[in-house]
């Protein structure tokens, strides 16, 4: 009986790993979303061989609604929930596809509803408080400045941010080459203020943080490496508190800024989707819901019958 147990298990891993492969090879899905889909995938594997089930024969629609409402017993967010959903989702596509299963017992499930978080986003006056807090006389100043003007300029994820290399970087064009999610490619415009505070930092600041001119990134740290995504958030995070600034900020709050700030001032939707990166331009729209809500703002502030 255990070995027959143990032949399951092996063989749902099977599945899973093919599943993942096939996700990072054909869809080129980043690391993060094949490492998301795995865990969420074997916490699956683990309540099927609890329950002594086997993915294929069991596979039905009771088992994946029961397994949902146990993850929400446990008190599982709605998002994690959702997340689940997807994930299994697209496993029982995959298997269909592959021929491993005929029908697919996912197929008409809907994700719960989830309540829209609105971004949290900075003032324009805010934005200008936060980019004049680094300090032009240090190398790292000269890096930050250009890292925080780049990225409101752009919009663009600090993980993306911290991806260029120089070869990625025309300033005499004014524009970046990004690599987005999927490893799909964007050019954006640069600011003529983002495209001055990069030059500084590249005649004055990163040849005196680099240790070798072999090193291809942009922006590297004081050991002369690669910025990671946790140095940058310290960065940011020591930044907004000498600019005095009382929200909370995360690493993505100068995108969400960027995003409302054009949108505020008159920009088309698709180019925000385009410059964003979206895939999806539901996406880009939850950004029209946060300059909605500031327009109800300033009318019930300004208008003698609000």
């Amino acid at each position: 009986m255990a070995g027959k147990s143990g032949e399951k298990v092996i063989k749902m891993e099977s599945y899973v790993n093919q599943f993942i492969n096939y996700l990072e090879v054909e869809r080129g899905l980043a690391q993060n979303t094949l490492e998301s889909y795995g865990r969420d995938l074997h916490q699956f594997q683990n309540y099927l061989q609890d329950g002594n089930m086997e993915l294929l024969k069991d596979s039905n629609r009771t088992t994946i609604t029961t397994y949902l409402s146990s993850l929400q017993s446990k008190g599982r967010a709605v998002s994690t929930i959702s997340r689940n959903l997807a994930a299994i989702k697209s496993f029982y596509q995959y298997l269909v596809r592959e021929r491993y299963l005929e029908n697919d017992p996912a197929a008409n499930l809907e994700s719960p509803k989830l309540e829209k978080k609105l971004p949290k986003v900075l003032t324009i006056l805010e934005v200008e408080e936060l980019l004049k807090q680094p300090s032009g006389l240090l190398p790292t100043g000269l890096r930050d400045k250009a890292m925080l003007e780049l990225l409101y300029a752009t919009g663009i994820r600090v993980s993306e941010l911290i991806s260029l290399n120089i070869s990625d970087v025309n300033l005499e064009m004014g524009y970046i080459k990004c690599y987005g999610k999927g490893a799909k490619e964007r050019i954006i415009p640069l600011g003529s203020i983002a495209v001055k505070c990069v030059q500084d930092y590249l005649a004055k600041g990163r040849s005196k943080l680099i240790r070798t001119y072999e090193e291809a990134a942009l922006f590297v740290n004081h050991h002369g490496n690669r910025l990671t995504r946790q140095g940058f958030w310290k960065i940011i995070k020591k930044y907004a508190h000498e600019a005095a600034i009382n929200k909370e900020i995360t690493p993505h709050t100068l995108r969400h800024s960027f995003a409302t700030h054009l949108l505020e001032n008159g920009a088309d939707l698709r180019s925000v989707q385009e410059m964003l990166g979206h895939a999806d331009i539901s996406t880009t729209q939850i950004y029209t819901h946060v300059t909605n809500n500031r327009l109800k703002e300033v009318y019930d502030k300004t208008h003698p019958r609000a």
